[in-house]
C-alpha cells in the first residue's frame, strides 16, 4: 500500500516500484533508500524530519496517506482490528430446579455455557466458576462427568457437586484403576474426579518413547472413550502445550461435546499462554491456528489485544471481576477448602490418645476429677488444630499463589507462630502482624499493606490483628486455623469488612478433611447466631464449643465400638 509513515526519527515512503516515484523521491532531501525486509516488493526510503515540507508536499501531490508507525505495522501485517463488538451475555431459560438460586450473573454464565458448549470460563477468583459449571453440565445432562483438578481440590469438587445438584461424585483412588467405569454403570456415581498427575494412571494406556513428543505417542484406553464432558479447573496448568500433562488433558477431551476450562488467570504473563487451552477446548479454529495467533495476537501490533478480548468473548470465554456484579454479590462471603492434611500419622496417633482420655474422663464420677481432666482435654483438642494446621500448608501455598497470580491482594490469619514463620518463609515479600512485632512494626506494616500497590501479602496473628486494625486494601481473607467461636472469626473478616471497603469480601477457610477443623467449623456454623452475645462473655463460648466436639468424639467412638461388636 502507498503511503507515508511518520517515525520518531523522521519519515518513510513505502510504494511498489514505479520509476516515476522513485525520481520523484529522489528531489526531496536527505533521502535514502532502505532495504525492504522479508522481499516484500515495496521501495522503502527514509527521509528526516528536517524535510518535513517537501514529505508533506509529496504525499499531498502523489495521495500518500500519512500514517504514524504503529497504524502502518497493522497495514503491513494484513490484519483488521476494526470489529471490537462484544454481543451480551445470554438469558438463563430452563425449568431447572436449583437446589441453590445462582446469582442473576452465574446465570448469564451457565446460559452461555450451554451455548457454547466448549469454553474458558474465567470469572474473577470468588465467583462461582466451580458452580456454575456443574449446573452447566447437569442441565445438558453429559453424564459421566469427568473433573480434573489439582490434588488439593478434589474432595472441595466431591462436596460441591453433592450440594448444588445431589449427583454422585467419586475421587478416582489407586484400588479402582480398572474398575471405576462399572460404578456409573450401576448408577453409583455420576461424576469422576481427578488430579492432573493421575491422568495417564486413568486413561493413557501406552507412552511411547520419542525424541519429540507429539500426541501420536499415546495411545489413550478405552476409558476416554466412557466420559461424555470434562470440567478442567485450574486450566491455565496447560498453558505450555509441549507438557506430557497438557496432552494428556487435550487427548481427553477430544470430541467430547462440552469441555469448560476454568480459570481466573488464563493469561499469565503472554497471550500465548491462553492458546494451549484454546487447543484443549477445541477452538483455536476460531484464530487461525498457532501460527497464525502468534503472528496476529503476540507481535506488538496495536489494536491486537483490543481484537483478540473480542473475539474469545464472541466465540468461547467469558470473565465477570468483581466491580462488574457487585450488584448481585453479598457485602460478604464464605468458602470452605477441605484439605488432604500431609502428616496423617502424627494426625491419627494424638486423635487416639485423645479417644483414650475422653474413654477415661467419661468414666470418672467425681465432678472434681472430671473439672481437673476438663484442662488436659483442652490442651489434647488444640494439639489436634495443630497437627491439621500444619498439614494442610500446601494446599494453603497453591491458593495463595493462584491469588498472587490474580494480582489480589490477601489477608491470612493463622494462630501458631511456627504456621506463620513457615507461610513468611515461603513468601518472603510478605508483611507481618504478630504477637512478637511492636507496635512501630504492626503500624508500618498495615501502612505499607494499605498504601502501598505493590504490597500484596500480609499474615496476621488472628490474636494480634483480629482487632483494632483496618485492612480494606483487600476484599480476600484466608483462615489456615479456626478459633473456638464465630466471634473471634467475625471480628478478624471484619478488618476488611468496613465502612471504606467498597467490595465484596471473600473469606476463605481451610478444614483438614476428617480431622478436628470438621467438627469445629460444623459447630461455629450452628452457634454464628450466638456471636452477639459472645462477645464479652469469650472463655465461657470456648468452653461450651469444647464441650460440643467432645461429644462428636463422643459419638463418633461409641459408633466404631458398635460397629465392632457387630
Amino acid at each position: 500500500m502507498n503511503r507515508v509513515v511518520k517515525t520518531s526519527s523522521g519519515y518513510e515512503i513505502h510504494f511498489r516500484y514505479n520509476p516515476l516515484l522513485v525520481e520523484e523521491v529522489k528531489k526531496i532531501t536527505g533521502r535514502r533508500y532502505m532495504d525492504c525486509p522479508d522481499g516484500k516488493p515495496i521501495r522503502y526510503w527514509t527521509v528526516p524530519n528536517q524535510s518535513k515540507e517537501e514529505v508533506e508536499a509529496f504525499a499531498e501531490k502523489w495521495k500518500f496517506p500519512i500514517v504514524d508507525g504503529q497504524e502502518s505495522a497493522v497495514i503491513d501485517s494484513g490484519y483488521d482490528f476494526s470489529d471490537l463488538t462484544i454481543p451480551d451475555m445470554p438469558e438463563l431459560v430452563t425449568d431447572y430446579k436449583f437446589t441453590r438460586e445462582p446469582f442473576p450473573f452465574q446465570k448469564n454464565g451457565i446460559a452461555y455455557a450451554l451455548e457454547k458448549k466448549k469454553l474458558i470460563v474465567g470469572d474473577q477468583m470468588g465467583l462461582g466458576k466451580t458452580f456454575q459449571s456443574i449446573i452447566t453440565i447437569t442441565i445438558a445432562d453429559q453424564f459421566p462427568c469427568l473433573v480434573i483438578c489439582p490434588a488439593t481440590l478434589r474432595e472441595n469438587w466431591r462436596r460441591e457437586w453433592q450440594m448444588a445438584t445431589g449427583k454422585r461424585a467419586m475421587i478416582l483412588t489407586d484400588n479402582m484403576k480398572e474398575s471405576w467405569p462399572r460404578y456409573f454403570d450401576r448408577g453409583v456415581a455420576d461424576v469422576f474426579i481427578t488430579n492432573y498427575e493421575s491422568l495417564r494412571k486413568f486413561f493413557v494406556k501406552n507412552v511411547k518413547e520419542s525424541s519429540k513428543f507429539t500426541m501420536r505417542d499415546i495411545e489413550f484406553n478405552q476409558n476416554v472413550e466412557r466420559i461424555k464432558s470434562v470440567i478442567i479447573d485450574e486450566a491455565h496448568r496447560c498453558k505450555n502445550y509441549k507438557t506430557q500433562q497438557a496432552k494428556f488433558v487435550f487427548g481427553i477431551c477430544r470430541e467430547k461435546e462440552y469441555v469448560l476450562a476454568l480459570t481466573g488467570t488464563p493469561v499469565i504473563n503472554k497471550p500465548t499462554d491462553i492458546v494451549s487451552q484454546l487447543m484443549i477446548i477445541d477452538q483455536i479454529d476460531k484464530f487461525g491456528n498457532y501460527k497464525v495467533f502468534k503472528e496476529k495476537y503476540c507481535t506488538g501490533l496495536p489494536g491486537a489485544l483490543d481484537h483478540l478480548n473480542a473475539q474469545l468473548r464472541r466465540h468461547c470465554f467469558y470473565r465477570r471481576e468483581k466491580h462488574d456484579v457487585l450488584k448481585d454479590l453479598p457485602s460478604k462471603t464464605r468458602q470452605v477448602v477441605y484439605c488432604d492434611i500431609d502428616n496423617w500419622k502424627e494426625y491419627r496417633d494424638a486423635e487416639s490418645d485423645l479417644e483414650d482420655y475422653l474413654r477415661k474422663y467419661k468414666q470418672r464420677s467425681e465432678e472434681e476429677i472430671k473439672k481437673s481432666m476438663r484442662g488436659e482435654i483442652m490442651v489434647r483438642m488444640s494439639n489436634l488444630k495443630n497437627i491439621s494446621a500444619r498439614g494442610k500448608l500446601e494446599t494453603v501455598y497453591e491458593f495463595i499463589d493462584d491469588v498472587m497470580e490474580s494480582g489480589e491482594k490477601l489477608v491470612v490469619f493463622a494462630h501458631l507462630k511456627e504456621v506463620i514463620a513457615k507461610v513468611k518463609s515461603r513468601y518472603p515479600f510478605a508483611v507481618t502482624v504478630t504477637g512478637d512485632d511492636d507496635q512501630d512494626s504492626r503500624q508500618f506494616a498495615v501502612d505499607k499493606f494499605q498504601q502501598d500497590e505493590n504490597c500484596k501479602l500480609i499474615l496476621c496473628s488472628i490474636q494480634a490483628a483480629g482487632v483494632g486494625i483496618t485492612l480494606t486494601a483487600a476484599s480476600r481473607v484466608a483462615f489456615i486455623e479456626f478459633a473456638w467461636h464465630p466471634a473471634i472469626h467475625d471480628q478478624a473478616e471484619d478488618r476488611l469488612h468496613r465502612i471504606s471497603q467498597h467490595d465484596n469480601v471473600q473469606c476463605t477457610y481451610f478444614a483438614g478433611k476428617g480431622t478436628i477443623d470438621e467438627y469445629i467449623y460444623q459447630i461455629i456454623e450452628e452457634k454464628r447466631s450466638m456471636t452477639a452475645q459472645a462477645i464479652g462473655a469469650d472463655d465461657r463460648t470456648r468452653v461450651d464449643i469444647m464441650d460440643d466436639v467432645m461429644m462428636l468424639f463422643e459419638t463418633k467412638n461409641e459408633r466404631i465400638t458398635e460397629n465392632t461388636l457387630l
